[in-house]
């Protein structure tokens, strides 16, 4: 129900605490309603779709009924784990290439090689727009620019 991120490295350098790594959360009324009426993505508290909002009235509790024509669109990543990886930060990663097309991303498989002892993680991301197909070209680019930052910017082994 709190939503929370890590704190961006710049704002933190700002504040003279470059050297720690800060969280931020807090309790919005959209995740207790995500909670109160089964929603099951906050992107949908934004959407200006009627089939969204005819389904609540005043004074009443009722499930949301999924309503999502669009289908999503999977795929799947992985690489060697660096001794310091943070999850977090190739999730902000993700999100921060594709924006709100990233509906989840879901760990998939861990492998711990048996001789080199080397670990691996494989996620797989689910992108879905609330509004529009998406298409396999336009994901793979974006997936693309998922395996080169995160070799670039996060020093990951991209498998």
């Amino acid at each position: 129900v709190l939503g929370c991120g890590v704190v961006h490295t710049e704002v933190l350098e700002m504040a003279g605490r470059g050297d720690r790594r800060g969280w931020a959360f807090g309790l919005g009324l959209e995740r207790l309603a995500m909670v109160l009426f089964e929603i099951p993505d906050i992107r949908l508290f934004w959407t200006s779709d009627d089939r969204f909002h005819k389904q609540f009235q005043a004074g009443q509790i009722t499930n949301f009924i999924s309503y999502s024509k669009f289908p999503p669109v999977f795929k799947d990543i992985a690489f060697w784990l660096p001794e310091m990886f943070v999850e977090n930060d190739f999730f902000e990663m993700a999100r921060g290439i594709a924006g709100d097309l990233v509906e989840k991303i879901d760990c998939i498989d861990e492998f711990v090689h048996p001789k080199t002892n080397r670990a691996s993680k494989c996620y797989r991301v689910t992108y879905r727009s609330m509004d529009r197909s998406l298409t396999n070209d336009e994901i793979d680019a974006l997936q693309e620019e998922l395996r080169v930052s995160s070799e670039a910017n996060l020093q990951l082994e991209v498998r």
